[in-house]
């Protein structure tokens, strides 16, 4: 549930669980599993962490047990196994100060919300994450300008151009091209960073893909209602489009965590076969985190936040077992 109320309000749990993408949610079903009582922030406002914001109707294709799972549906399934630990969930808020010692650790959100907590498990994927801007656009947000795509069906019948030549610009490419009017494709190197099927994809379909180029301009009165843009040559040329989607990256925001004292490895919490950092009561899985031979899936970090978790129960009660058996056992 959503915790009620505004700031400045003081919650203890025992497990504080920071991010609540799919590593976080899984987590929050195991801490539940462990008669542990849970407590979830995130930056985002929704569940889901970068899977609801920036790919929810991509389809996912190496989790176990899924032959083909979209990301919205994943999220929904992780929420709804989630439920049974009864979570208190904290979203649009972003944790500030971390303070931690053998007893404990006491958290502080940007709300003036202090959450005390017997351990922490940090399933914050890349951090903190803003969309990168597109330079021509300033001032065009809400006005057809967006940087991700959480649902295809608003963009049927419209003039689409999609800016960028990663997985996600593709992704949105191949799933909008069946129902817009039409799809532009512009990326400023004729490479692409995108999976090589999906651009096989794109590239044979009606999607235009216009490479060595970048959009300069939009046009329009109160909302966009056309690109200009302009190659590497210096032609200029404009195509219809009442949706502009950017999708340039995002830029990680790592500040708050290495404040907090967390020992990095590159831009990853470095952790240990048990998933510990090296603060006290502070574990971290998925994502965020790195150790020799690490392989960033959603499926490893399923399996890295169930560690952490067992690892928390022990640090919580000493006379608790790291593996507590399996759940199919407690029916």
């Amino acid at each position: 549930m959503e915790h009620p109320g505004g700031g400045g309000r003081e919650i203890d749990t025992d497990v504080l669980i920071v991010g609540a993408g799919p590593a976080g949610l899984f987590g929050v079903y195991y801490a539940g599993f462990r008669g542990l009582d849970v407590t979830v922030v995130d930056s985002l406002p929704e569940l889901g962490g970068q899977v609801s914001a920036m790919y929810p109707e991509k389809t996912i294709l190496d989790v176990a047990g899924f032959p083909a799972v979209k990301g919205r549906e994943l999220v929904e399934q992780l929420v709804e196994q989630a439920a049974s630990a009864r979570p208190t969930y904290l979203l649009g808020r972003t944790a500030t100060v971390l303070k931690t010692d053998d007893a404990g650790a006491v958290m502080e959100l940007d709300d003036g919300t202090t959450i005390t907590a017997k351990v922490v498990v940090v399933t914050a994927g890349i951090g903190k994450f803003t969309p990168r801007p597109l330079p021509a656009g300033e001032g065009w947000e809400d006005r057809g300008l967006v940087f991700f795509v959480p649902s295809f069906a608003e963009y049927a019948g419209r003039d689409v151009v999609i800016v960028g030549g990663g997985d996600s610009a593709f992704d949105w490419a191949h799933h909008l091209e069946p129902i817009a009017a039409s799809v532009t494709l512009v990326h400023r190197r004729d490479q692409f960073r995108a999976h090589r099927a999906t651009v096989d994809a794109v590239l044979a379909s009606r999607v235009e893909v216009v490479t060595r180029a970048q959009v300069t301009r939009l046009l329009g009165e109160h909302h966009v209602e056309a690109v200009e843009i302009t190659t590497q040559d210096g032609e200029v040329s404009t195509r219809p489009a009442q949706s502009v989607v950017a999708s340039l990256g995002f830029v990680a925001d790592l500040s708050a965590m290495k404040e907090w004292g967390l020992e990095f490895s590159g831009r990853h919490v470095a952790v240990d076969t048990s998933m510990r950092t090296n603060l006290p009561r502070v574990l971290a899985a998925g994502d965020i985190t790195d150790y020799p031979g690490k392989v960033r899936l959603i499926a490893v970090g399923f399996g890295e936040v169930a560690t952490a978790v067992n690892n928390a129960a022990v640090l919580i009660d000493p006379d608790a077992h790291v593996f507590p058996g399996h759940s199919s056992e407690d029916s």
